[in-house]
């Protein structure tokens, strides 16, 4: 079994914001893997566990589970460290979905390990596990514009040229996340990790 999650925060009012691209991706990946009806079903479907939104079925290859933390952002470690614990699972059978400003919009990257980069979500998930081990796939949102609070800027919405950028690396996330789920990390950073074919 796998688990994988998506880092946001929890509420309409974070919809669709740039902090919240990991739930975007969970939401598509149910969807691909035929376990709601459509990716707006997720929330709604999911239960209630580990202080998260939890999603489980099978895959093509095992079974996987899709935990979406409703703790917010700089909170996230419990809810993942709990459902590693409650399935008797390790952090090499993780993968984290995040955000990353160091990255252009639409850019994605897939690591092995690796310092959190700043990143409040990820921070937190280190303290929990006492671990950087542990795999994650890091979605471009671009850097805040000169003297642009970083807060205000990722709790923020993508502009419509952005947003075009990052449709289609929503869809190239969940790709990488059903191979990850069948081979692994290695045969997913050689695959994903450079850029698309124009």
């Amino acid at each position: 079994m796998k688990l994988i999650v998506g880092l946001g925060n929890p509420g309409p009012e974070y919809s669709s914001t740039r902090h919240n691209v990991g739930f975007d991706v969970l939401d598509l990946l149910a969807h691909r893997l035929n376990w709601i009806p459509k990716p707006d079903d997720f929330n709604r479907l999911a239960r209630n566990k580990f202080q998260a939104l939890l999603l489980d079925g099978p895959t093509p290859t095992d079974r996987a589970l899709l935990l979406k933390p409703m703790t917010y952002m700089n909170l996230s470690g419990q809810p993942v460290q709990a459902a590693l614990a409650f399935y008797h699972l390790t952090p090499a059978d993780l993968i984290v979905v995040s955000d990353d400003i160091a990255l252009p919009c639409g850019k994605i990257r897939i690591r092995a390990n690796g310092s959190p980069g700043g990143h409040n979500g990820l921070k937190d998930i280190e303290r929990a596990l006492s671990t950087q081990d542990y795999p994650r796939l890091r979605i471009g949102i671009d850097p805040p514009p000169p003297r642009h609070p970083q807060a205000d800027y990722v709790l923020g919405k993508f502009t419509p040229t952005q947003r075009t950028a990052l449709t289609p690396a929503l869809h190239r996330a969940t790709d990488a996340l059903l191979l990850w789920l069948e081979k692994g990390t290695t045969p997913t950073m050689n695959r994903y990790n450079s850029d698309p074919p124009v």
